[in-house]
């Protein structure tokens, strides 16, 4: 197979030779030489129309798929934000956007919710938008079959109809964050609900797809019926697949692609000023972990799970990986972006007393503990496996480390494999966050972490609407997990991307990278 860097090559339209495309990873070396800070331009609030943006991207795999149920990773999210469109949003600020509903109300009690549906919005094969292709989409995304992301967010729904321009749906229990559910990301709106052929790439977004090369290469082209003037301001589009980090920054640097991803912390501020570059520091959700397998020998076994979470140096690995662009992890998925979290929960110290404890108590027999891991993971997740090896030793714990390729690492590895490295991008509230991936019936749950107690407040915490009360049992759920999941939180990070200073328009997103995947669709070149 090709290595990253001759696919590169290759994929970029021959547009450079490779003379010049070598010469611009050799500039990634030079970066630590660099002490002017690169000039910003100033940038017209008013965007500009035309052109062609180039992302280079990690997170792309030959097995990524146009089905929005299946989207787990860096590309396969941005190629739906370029082609769907969602029925509301989370803002960067956290306030409900209307995106194809243009509004939404409740009952008093929170239990029915009615979203009235855009008129006059065209499909890209030319169809209507009507309120049954919203219907539609939520059932295919409620039905197991479907293996669905959003699928542990859609049981909490009793019912759903269409009538008229109104879709309604019916809780079992109270729930007001309704509407922050219905933006996850792969409750992109097909037509049909994608019933049919759920791979068709037709959606409502702003550009079409042209070219759709898994792992490789995406090429999009602006919809002209597009009912947004205010996004999609390129007429075209282009993903390039660069898991590589070398190879991504050198295409970065060497001008290639004007934006790229998973930019790694230590070169972040020799990028910063590295001519013509901006470097975006966003503060948020995100989040570096490992991840055990709880119904899975040997991770079944609590003590052991312990053992390790006692094991790892996080502030080393925040210090060392990270070069302090994150924030301390507290084997929790919740952090202070959350407006409900409680900063009373005592901070897990690393102690590896405790550790060697609860090893020799798991009663393990001293085999290898396999730990997979992958650049595309997160950045650094191979320097931060290696120094949870050198600490989990100290304990006598034999942690083994196995690197994966980035291709099929998350269709492969993650969700499969009983311990190994992964990220999320956080979710606009607890309760999807939990609903994504603590529920037990999550098709995301990607520590099997399955247990009756913790259903029961999630659900309680749905119908409650007191705040201090709501935040009480988020508390209790949260220590339920940090003590008896396969959660291993070291660290969440700071999103780190770059672009070209030609980019304008960018607007930090604490939920996701590359503005939660929307750069292509709302900036414009300068």
């Amino acid at each position: 197979m090709k290595d990253e860097l001759s696919k590169l090559i290759e994929q970029i339209d021959s547009r450079v030779d490779r003379r010049s495309f070598l010469a611009g990873s050799a500039a990634v070396g030079a970066l630590a030489l660099s002490s002017s800070a690169s000039p910003v331009l100033a940038q017209d609030a008013t965007p500009k129309k035309g052109g062609h943006v180039i992302l280079g991207l990690a997170g792309g795999e030959s097995s990524n798929t146009l089905d929005p149920a299946l989207t787990l990773s860096q590309v396969p999210y941005n190629v739906m934000a370029h082609i769907g469109d969602l029925l509301v949003e989370s803002s960067p600020t956290g306030e409900i956007t209307h995106r194809l509903a243009e509004d939404h109300s409740s009952s008093p009690d929170a239990k029915v919710w009615q979203f009235k549906i855009r008129q006059g919005v065209s499909f890209h094969d030319g169809t209507k938008l009507t309120a049954d292709d919203v219907l539609k989409t939520m059932q295919r995304h409620s039905n197991e079959k479907a293996t669905s992301g959003a699928l542990g967010i859609m049981k909490g729904i009793s019912s759903m109809r269409a009538e008229g321009d109104l879709f309604e749906v019916t809780l079992a229990e109270a729930n007001a964050d309704l509407p922050y559910l219905m933006s996850d990301m792969h409750l992109y709106i097909q037509p049909g609900g994608g019933m049919d052929n759920p791979t068709s790439g037709i959606f409502s977004g702003p550009y079409k797809i042209v070219v759709n090369d898994p792992g490789v290469r995406h090429t999009f082209e602006k919809f002209a019926d597009y009912w947004d003037d205010s996004r999609g301001h390129f007429d075209t589009s282009e993903i390039l697949v660069i898991n590589d980090v070398t190879a991504r920054t050198a295409a970065l640097q060497s001008g290639q692609v004007h934006l790229a991803n998973l930019i790694e912390p230590k070169i972040a501020d020799f990028l910063s000023k590295a001519p013509g570059m901006v470097l975006e520091r966003t503060k948020g959700r995100g989040q570096n972990v490992f991840v055990m397998l709880v119904d899975t020998a040997p991770f079944d076994n609590n003590d052991l799970r312990l053992a390790l979470k006692f094991a790892i140096d996080r502030e080393e690995m925040l210090k060392k990986v990270l070069r302090g662009y994150g924030t301390l992890g507290n084997d929790i998925p919740i952090n202070a972006a959350y407006p409900l979290f409680d900063d009373s929960l005592p901070q897990r110290p690393f102690d590896l007393d405790k550790a060697a404890e609860h090893y020799k108590k798991s009663g393990h027999d001293g085999s290898p503990i396999i730990l997979r891991v992958s650049d595309v993971a997160f950045p650094g997740a191979v320097d931060a496996a290696q120094l949870f090896q050198q600490t989990a030793q100290k304990a006598g714990i034999p942690l083994e480390l196995k690197r994966e390729p980035g291709d099929g690492y998350w269709s492969e590895v993650w969700n499969k494999q009983p311990f190994c490295a992964s990220y999320w991008g956080g979710r606009p509230t607890q309760d999807q966050m939990y609903s994504t991936a603590y529920l037990s019936t999550a098709d995301w749950n990607d520590t099997h972490f399955r247990n009756p107690k913790f259903d029961a407040l999630l659900m309680q915490a749905r119908a409650e609407l007191d705040p201090a009360k709501r935040k009480q049992i988020y508390s209790e759920m949260s220590m339920m997990v940090r003590d008896e999941g396969g959660l291993i939180l070291p660290m969440f990070n700071d999103f780190l991307d770059a672009h070209s200073d030609k980019i304008a328009g960018w607007v930090s997103d604490p939920t996701g990278d590359m503005m939660n995947s929307q750069a292509a669709v709302k900036c414009w070149m300068a």
